[in-house]
């Protein structure tokens, strides 16, 4: 059992969940993940982020020893203390997760048939991120795409508020915009301006869904539009007294337009 907060597990762990864990992170190709949701739908996919280590304490082992023991991975005891120094909560559950980040490439991901997809451009709030891939892996979207500049998913609050949903959506970081305008999809970009509805959306092909920062919206976006045709304007009417609507709400109700028009 692992009793010293000066173990090496320990050191890694805080790295990887430090306010500089994204440099660590990025480096070693890991992040942590806390949790009997998150532990659960790995183990239980054939295709997500990978258990590598797998920390316990006695208390969570006697809850969800029925999970722990499908577990493929390396699983060691630690005590509450160490637990509580290891976590990003408040409460942990003294489950605790060292996992690896895939190492997939934009390069390889190409459009099928009605593919749909989400695209960030400079999204901050990890909260937004969490509950924007949830909503995508709850309407079907086929991968969450994000830009430079935006809040890296393998975080500890991204990965928390995606509630597993990272485990069945695959994710694909620091893609600018540009990279994939020649998709042979339909761009489709949330903008309180524009002046088309969302509900007036129609498809012929597979699509891309781009969400802006939460403050500013879509860098450059009239530029964008102005240099691809395929980029439409879209917004949410709003006839109630609400200004805006929360990010990850908007985007969420988008999702649900787009997974529920037909494609021709």
């Amino acid at each position: 059992m692992i009793e010293s907060l000066n173990s090496p597990h320990v050191g890694r762990v805080k790295a990887l969940i430090s306010s500089r864990g994204s440099k660590e992170r990025s480096e070693s190709g890991l992040f942590i993940a806390e949790g009997i949701q998150c532990v659960r739908e790995a183990l239980a996919s054939a295709t997500g982020p990978k258990l590598q280590t797998l920390y316990v304490t006695n208390s969570a082992l006697g809850k969800f020893a029925d999970v722990i023991d499908q577990a493929q991975c390396e699983v060691l005891s630690i005590t509450d203390d160490v637990a509580r120094t290891m976590s990003d909560t408040v409460t942990p559950q003294g489950l605790i997760a060292v996992c690896e980040i895939p190492n997939i490439s934009i390069a390889n991901l190409v459009p099928a048939a009605k593919s749909k997809f989400i695209y960030l451009s400079e999204v901050q709030d990890p909260g937004n991120a969490g509950t924007i891939l949830r909503s995508a892996d709850a309407f079907g979207f086929d991968a969450v795409i994000t830009s430079p500049n935006s809040v890296d998913i393998f975080s500890p609050k991204v990965v928390r508020s995606t509630v597993g949903s990272l485990w069945h959506i695959p994710v694909y970081q620091n893609v600018a915009l540009d990279e994939i305008l020649n998709w042979d999809c339909t761009f489709v970009a949330l903008d309180t301006s524009a002046d088309l509805p969302l509900s007036k959306i129609v498809l012929d092909r597979s699509v891309v869904a781009i969400f802006g920062n939460e403050a500013r919206g879509l860098h450059n976006f009239a530029a964008l539009s102005a240099s691809n045709n395929r980029i439409t304007p879209v917004k949410i009417p709003m006839p109630g007294n609400a200004e805006s609507l929360n990010l990850s709400v908007a985007a969420s109700i988008v999702m649900y337009q787009l997974a529920n028009i037909p494609t021709s």
